[in-house]
C-alpha cells in the first residue's frame, strides 16, 4: 500500500498541511517541523507526488532539454552532464529530439503540452529561431552551443567557433602543410559557418597556403567517412580541420580504407575534444571544447531564470586549446 502525505503526518506528529508546506517551494515551514517531516519521510519512503506538487505551485520542475543531435556520440556525454545537473537541483529532464523539426511554433506547442519550467536547446546546428521561439512564448531558455552574439536575444553558452577556426588554421599552417582544406558540417549550420570564417580568416594572411572547403551531410560518422572518400578519389589536401571529432574520425576510417597513412601522407584535426578522440587507436590531433564547463553553465543560467525571469540575455563565451596528439605531423625545430 502506497505511503500518503497522512501517513507521514501522523508519524511526525504534525498537520498534514505542515507536510503539505514542507514539500512546497516557497511555503513557510519552521526548521524544526521540516526535520520531522523529513525524518518520517525517509522512514517511510515517502516521495511528495509531483502532479499534486505542480497542481499547488504552478511549477513542474520539468526543464526540456531539446537537440537534433541524438546521432552524434558527443551528444550522449552533454546529456548525461545535463540530466545529472538538472537532477542535483531538484529539476526533472525531458529529453526531447527534434531532429525532423523544421518549424519553431511546433516545437513550442510540443514543449508547452508537458508545462515545462524551462528550456535548454542542446545544438549547434538548429537555427537560433528555435531558442528565440521559446523565450517569446515566455518560457526560459538557454541556448547551449548556439551562436555567439554581442547582443544576444536568448541565453548563450558555449566556444567561440570563430576563433577555434582560427586556432585550426594557425595549427596546420604552423606545420608547413602547403594544401590544408576545412571538411565541415552541414553548410546551414551556424557552427561550421563560423568555424569555416575563422579558418578563412587566419588563411588571408597566408595567401602562400592553397585551401579547399567541402561540407558533409552531418556531424556524423557515416557523413565524414562519405566525404572524405570523396575528396581522397578526386585528390586530397595534405591536411584537414574537420569540423567536429566525430567528422574526423569518419574521415580518419576513410583514409585507412584507401590505404593512406596518418601523419605522413594526410593530417586531420578536429574539434571538441570528445572521450573516443583519446583512443589509442583513433588519438586525435583536436580542439578542446570544455564542455563540462559549458553545459554547468547552462544548467546554473536555466535555474538563475527560473528564479528571475526578468534577467537579460547574456552571452557565456568559454576559451579552447589545441589538444596535441598523433594525427598531424610535428612541428619543425
Amino acid at each position: 500500500m502506497a505511503v500518503t502525505l497522512k501517513d507521514v503526518a501522523e508519524l511526525a506528529g504534525v498537520s498534514s498541511s505542515a507536510v503539505s508546506r514542507t514539500f512546497t517551494e516557497g511555503a513557510s515551514v519552521s526548521e524544526k517541523v521540516r526535520l520531522k517531516v523529513m525524518e518520517a519521510s525517509a522512514v517511510l519512503g515517502y516521495s511528495p507526488n509531483a502532479l499534486a506538487s505542480s497542481l499547488t505551485t504552478g511549477r513542474t520542475k520539468l526543464i526540456g532539454v531539446v537537440s537534433d543531435n541524438f546521432h552524434n556520440p558527443i551528444f550522449l556525454e552533454v546529456f548525461d552532464m545535463i540530466t545529472k545537473g538538472l537532477q542535483e537541483r531538484g529539476l526533472r529532464p525531458l529529453l526531447v529530439n527534434l531532429s525532423d523539426e523544421v518549424d519553431p511554433a511546433n516545437s513550442v506547442r510540443m514543449l508547452r503540452q508537458y508545462s515545462v519550467d524551462g528550456v535548454i536547446v542542446a545544438s549547434s546546428t538548429l537555427p537560433v529561431s528555435f531558442a528565440e521561439a521559446f523565450q517569446s512564448a515566455g518560457v526560459p531558455v538557454v541556448h547551449l552551443f548556439g551562436r555567439h552574439s554581442v547582443q544576444p536575444k536568448v541565453h548563450t553558452v558555449g566556444i567561440d567557433n570563430f576563433a577555434a577556426g582560427q586556432m585550426a588554421a594557425q595549427t596546420l599552417i604552423a606545420r608547413d602543410y602547403d594544401t590544408i582544406g576545412f571538411m565541415g558540417g552541414p553548410e546551414t549550420a551556424t557552427s561550421t559557418q563560423d568555424r569555416y570564417a575563422g579558418f578563412l580568416s587566419e588563411l588571408r594572411a597566408h595567401p602562400n597556403v592553397a585551401h579547399r572547403v567541402t561540407y558533409a551531410k552531418a556531424y556524423s560518422f557515416a557523413a565524414g567517412r562519405a566525404e572524405m572518400l570523396r575528396l581522397i578519389a578526386a585528390g586530397p589536401a595534405q591536411a584537414y580541420f574537420c569540423g567536429d571529432d566525430v567528422l574526423s574520425i569518419g574521415a580518419l576510417s576513410a583514409a585507412e580504407t584507401a590505404g593512406l597513412s596518418v601523419p605522413n601522407q594526410i593530417g586531420f584535426i578536429g574539434l571538441n575534444d570528445m572521450e573516443m578522440a583519446q583512443w589509442e587507436n583513433i588519438n586525435l590531433t583536436t580542439i578542446h571544447n570544455p564542455i563540462k564547463q559549458v553545459v554547468a553553465s547552462s544548467v546554473e543560467l536555466v535555474v538563475a531564470m527560473l528564479l528571475d525571469p526578468t534577467q537579460r540575455p547574456k552571452a557565456v563565451l568559454f576559451p579552447s586549446i589545441v589538444v596535441e596528439r598523433g594525427t598531424l605531423r610535428p612541428l619543425h625545430s
